[in-house]
């Protein structure tokens, strides 16, 4: 099965889709010009089709203009003739009719026919200029701020007597004018006030509306019916928020409105995009799970690549060679294939550990044997020295206390492996934090001799080892135990201080020092059987103010030990706390902590073992590997003398 495309082609895929294309003109089958008045949908001029390409429609009669010598543009409603003087959203704003509409007064019934057409309908927005009426309660006194210009456009006109059809003290939505001629007015002039402006203009406003059964599919996919305000059973198109225009699809349609650069714009300009809202929705609907599954898939094909390290150069590394690496490996040599299928491919459910060292993973090889694989961290070709160099010293020297190096494995473009026999007795945090319900495993003198032991390698490899060997990140997780419970470390960091580099020259100390407190971390988790970030801390405290059988593991009973393993466990309580406030001072070796926790060892043996804990064995045997009791005979100062 070929390897799915990577998830950039699906952004690709995606820009090119979201191009914007040219964008097309549209042009309303019924859309017509006369004079200076652009005529909208649903209006059209007789002498024009307003069949639609696709569905054929029928305007009604009244919405069919007639424009006399190209100039003027009028509307006949049941043989009346009024000429258009503009276009409102939802009306037409028309003149006075006769022979001279610019005239003081007007006839009311003029304007009768209203009364009797379904598509059109006095708006309640006029205000009318009354005269002669008999009824003085007519006049209202909210029409004094109004602006009313005269017939010229330009003076203003101040009516003795106004009234708004907003006031339905005497008028009616959706009535004509023939209630004020019953009132005894003679005569009117009228102007259209729109909501929120105090200025008329000259005429009266005609609301229309078209009829429902005419409203299936005529508004614009961005726009919505509307039920017309005066005609009865009239409707319109609207546009929704965020949209302008007229709502009919036939019509100006409902385009984007926004802002960009302190100016308002409308369509593709405020997106750029030629897709419509619908096909974008359904085509990021199809194609959001691909490109989240396929990003996935790659994502998980990057996380099974062997770990790159890219300051390396093995290609042109003097190492890179079968004999160099028969020589750091002299046991055997494995391939990063081998280990990989031991590991089940480095996965979650193999890891073991994970620390500034690196992970360590429990694997198990082709003929049954169980290891431990630590993938180390190394950035560039002298840690490559490094490793390559202390691999091979711990190879020579098999301590009792170092987990037993099988091999390595160094692959160019691959992290080093490490390869570790998997002691049969787990961690020593396995141990310490055993889950509720089964039988604790380590007793004091246990965890004492597991103490003893793993400072006195640590102590070994970097006082009697040239160059040192340093763990630089010591954890419970790293010290394993063997059948008898004895200490098997290993994740070592492997990279040796630079003893002739004059240039750092604390850089050794700092390794020897993080050593030494990270051992003090682990006392304390022994003590308490605890483990967290604020462990130091609390444990601390209770030591100082002389509480240390608060902190102390419920497991050891401390209150029913023997007297002298009640002053073993405080004495290696202050041990810890020594390491954590000297030890990354420098003040504290880690010498001087395998001699005090060999001591306590040495009395246990010689003279307090009873009390029902079992005795351990001679301390020459416990450290018969290691030259340590040498070192304790000797000063601080002649251990570090070159």
């Amino acid at each position: 099965m070929p390897p799915p495309p990577p998830p950039f082609l699906f952004s690709i895929l995606i820009i090119l889709f979201l191009l914007p294309r040219p964008a097309a003109v549209s042009s309303s089958a019924c859309s017509a010009v006369c004079g200076n008045l652009q005529i909208p949908f649903p209006f059209h001029l007789n002498t024009s089709s307003c069949e639609h390409p696709l569905r054929p429609i029928s305007i009604p009669q009244p919405f069919h203009l007639y424009c006399l010598n190209s100039t003027t543009l009028f509307l006949n409603l049941t043989g009346q003739t009024f000429r258009i003087l503009e276009f409102l959203s939802g009306a037409v704003l028309v003149d006075f009719p006769g022979p001279s509409p610019c005239r003081q007064y007007n006839e009311f019934n003029a304007f009768n026919p209203l009364s009797a057409n379904p598509f059109f309908a006095i708006a309640n927005d006029n205000v009318l200029a009354l005269y002669d009426c008999n009824d003085s309660s007519l006049c209202k006194a909210t029409c004094e701020k109004l602006i009313m210009p005269g017939c010229d456009g330009t003076a203003r006109y101040s009516p003795a007597c106004c009234y708004p059809l907003t006031d339905s003290s005497v008028w009616r939505n959706g009535g004509d004018f023939s209630v004020f001629s019953k009132l005894g007015c003679r005569g009117f002039s009228s102007w259209v006030v729109e909501k929120g402006s105090s200025a008329g203009k000259r005429g009266v406003k005609f609301e229309w509306g078209l009829p429902r059964n005419f409203s299936d599919g005529i508004c614009d996919k961005n726009g919505f019916v509307v039920n017309a305000t005066a005609v009865p059973d009239g409707v319109r198109c609207s546009c929704s928020d965020g949209f302008v225009g007229d709502g009919f699809a036939r019509g100006f349609g409902c385009l984007k409105s926004c802002v960009k650069n302190g100016h308002e714009e409308y369509g593709s300009s405020c997106h750029g995009k030629g897709r419509s809202e619908k096909e974008l929705i359904i085509f990021t609907g199809v194609l959001a799970p691909l490109f989240i599954i396929a990003s996935l898939i790659g994502l998980f094909c990057i996380l099974r690549r062997p770990i790159k390290q890219t300051t390396l150069n093995y290609a042109h590394s003097q190492f890179h060679s079968d004999a160099l690496l028969q020589k750091a490996c002299r046991t055997r040599l494995f391939t990063y294939h081998e280990l990989q299928e031991a590991t089940r491919g480095f996965g979650d459910n193999a890891k073991l550990v994970r620390s500034g060292n690196g992970a360590i993973y429990a694997g198990e090889l082709r003929d049954g044997l169980r290891v431990a694989v630590h993938q180390l961290h190394c950035e560039s070709e002298g840690n490559l020295m490094s490793v390559l160099s202390q691999i091979e010293i711990l190879y020579v020297l098999a301590h009792k206390n170092v987990a037993h190096l099988l091999g390595c494995c160094i692959d160019p473009g691959c992290a080093p492996l490490v390869v570790y026999e998997d002691p049969a007795n787990g961690t020593l945090e396995k141990h310490l934090h055993h889950p509720k319900g089964t039988e604790p495993t380590l007793d004091w003198y246990r965890r004492l001799k597991i103490a003893a032991e793993t400072a006195s390698v640590l102590a070994f490899l970097q006082c009697e080892v040239s160059p040192p060997i340093f763990h630089d990140h010591l954890e419970s997780c790293h010290i394993y135990l063997d059948a008898d419970f004895s200490a098997k470390v290993l994740g070592f960091g492997l990279l040796n201080a630079p003893t002739d580099d004059k240039s750092h020259p604390v850089e050794a100390s700092s390794f020897h020092n993080n050593d030494v407190y990270d051992f003090g971390v682990v006392l304390l988790e022994m003590v308490t059987g605890l483990k967290n970030s604020d462990l130091p801390m609390v444990a601390l405290q209770k030591i100082r103010i002389g509480k240390l059988e608060e902190v102390v593991d419920p497991v050891l009973y401390y209150h029913e030990q023997p007297p002298h393993s009640r002053e073993q466990i405080e004495i290696v309580a202050d041990l810890a706390t020594r390491c954590l406030l000297f030890g990354r001072d420098g003040k504290l070796r880690m010498s001087d902590v395998s001699k005090e926790l060999v001591h306590v060892m040495k009395e246990n043996v010689d003279g307090g073992g009873g009390g029902g804990i079992t005795r351990g064995p001679a301390i020459e045997e416990t450290f018969s590997n290691s030259s340590l009791l040498q070192m304790i005979s000797m000063s601080p100062d002649s251990i570090l003398a070159p």
